[in-house]
């Protein structure tokens, strides 16, 4: 009697042990479903608020460059306002006059990629350039396009990189008002570095907030891309001025539209002497005192840290004497069979791991457009040490210029192939 109890109790626990086994089988789908749909909830949520921190942020923004950041206006102008940026139209020249734009601290967080989506700007009341003003592109029997290019580069007035922090600020950076045309190899090179340099500050400055107005050098005598649908104007030349108004600082620069290798310091300028050049009134909603003191300054070393570093521009090519060449000709004789005198200033020297010593020549590690090597068995061809006596001297090299991995190099066995250049 015993024996059978203890069977039924356990044949009974087996049952309701299977009963909830599969009572939650049955519910476990369900269960997982309900906390994915809360999750995908929470994420709708998310993505909403984030919307609203954006939304609340270019607002903010918006009126700071409204209140602060933009030149006067002239008669007949009017200035068109979007997200993070503000221009005045330049309708003869089918560009912007000049573009002002905020670059936040957000400007270090941004993850959006580039939409490409280049467009009308549709507050243009004329109707601003258009994709034709650029190249013309047929499409192909595959689906495919072929591109006619005009041989000039969409280039930015307001960069986009700017503008990464937010989604729609960015996509408006595409509207073909901010555009102008560029030299592909100028915009892609020190035009491009101008504008991460200038971000660059915000990196070493994260409380601050920059104010920039951007724009090209127009006049009547530029020439226009003929084939374009608008005749677009060639700009020769464009200014980009800066202002950081919490620590009372300020520069700008002017740069051809043409590629260059010279230092960006050499473009540098005080924001009054650009107000002479273009005619435009910066930063005119500012207090007087604080105005003349941003727009005098010129303290390159704000803002180009490495202009401390002793970098100089090379040496005038034409002042050089015959078979003599700068820095930023040496390039042209890498890897020749010609013996050619280079000439620049030394500004800086090291002796490597292996006891070679490296002298860079006009600009320093790791900016370097031309160094020379001294082999460590040959350092005993010199009467001095050519790292400690060299340090600020003009010299020029004699020898065949190499190619030390893309940076023209010269290989020098004895002082001979070393003299002090006078540059008067």
């Amino acid at each position: 009697m015993k024996y059978t109890s203890q069977r039924t109790l356990l044949l009974a626990f087996v049952l309701a042990f299977w009963a909830f086994g599969r009572l939650g089988a049955q519910n476990f789908p369900a269960k997982v479903g309900q906390l994915e749909a809360e999750i995908a909830k929470l994420k709708e949520r998310e993505t909403e608020i984030n919307s609203e921190i954006e939304t609340i942020k270019l607002d903010f923004y918006s009126g700071l460059l409204k209140s602060k950041g933009l030149p006067a206006l002239k008669t007949g102008e009017e200035v068109i306002h979007h997200k993070m940026f503000s221009l005045v139209y330049a309708e003869k020249h089918e560009q912007a006059k000049w573009v002002a734009h905020l670059i936040p601290p957000e400007v270090m967080e941004g993850k959006e990629g580039r939409t490409n989506d280049f467009r009308p700007d549709p507050l243009i009341k004329t109707g601003s350039a258009v994709e034709e003003d650029y190249f013309l592109k047929k499409e192909l029997p595959d689906g495919s396009f072929e591109y006619d290019g005009f041989g000039y580069d969409r280039g930015h007035l307001a960069p986009s990189a700017d503008f990464r922090w937010s989604g729609v600020a960015l996509s408006e950076s595409y509207f073909y008002s901010n555009m102008s045309p560029q030299n592909p190899d100028f915009n892609r090179g020190i035009w491009a570095d101008l504008e991460a340099r200038v971000r660059g500050y915000i990196y070493r400055n994260p409380q601050s907030i920059l104010y920039v107005v951007t724009g090209p050098l127009l006049n009547e005598e530029l020439n226009h891309i003929e084939r374009g649908m608008n005749k677009v104007s060639i700009p020769k030349a464009y200014f980009k001025v800066v202002a950081d108004l919490s620590q009372g600082k300020a520069i700008a620069f002017v740069l051809p539209n043409e590629p260059s290798a010279q230092l960006l310091s050499s473009f540098a300028k005080s924001i009054d002497e650009v107000e002479t050049l273009t005619g435009i009134d910066f930063f005119a909603d500012l207090e007087d005192g604080l105005e003349s003191k941003l727009e005098s300054q010129k303290v390159v070393e704000d803002w180009l840290p490495e202009a401390a570093s002793g970098n100089v521009e090379p040496i005038l090519a034409t002042s050089l004497p015959r078979n003599h060449f700068n820095t930023l000709q040496a390039k042209a004789y890498m890897d020749k069979n010609d013996a050619v005198f280079v000439c620049g200033k030394v500004v800086g020297g090291r002796t490597s791991r292996a006891g070679n010593i490296l002298l860079n020549l006009d600009r320093a590690y790791p900016d370097q457009i031309f160094t020379v090597f001294i082999r460590k068995e040959n350092i005993v061809n010199f009467s001095y040490d050519p790292e400690k006596e060299l340090e600020g001297q003009v010299i020029c090299v004699k020898g065949k210029v190499a190619n030390m991995g893309g940076t023209p190099a010269m290989y020098i066995e004895n002082e001979k192939q070393l003299t002090l250049y006078n540059e008067e």
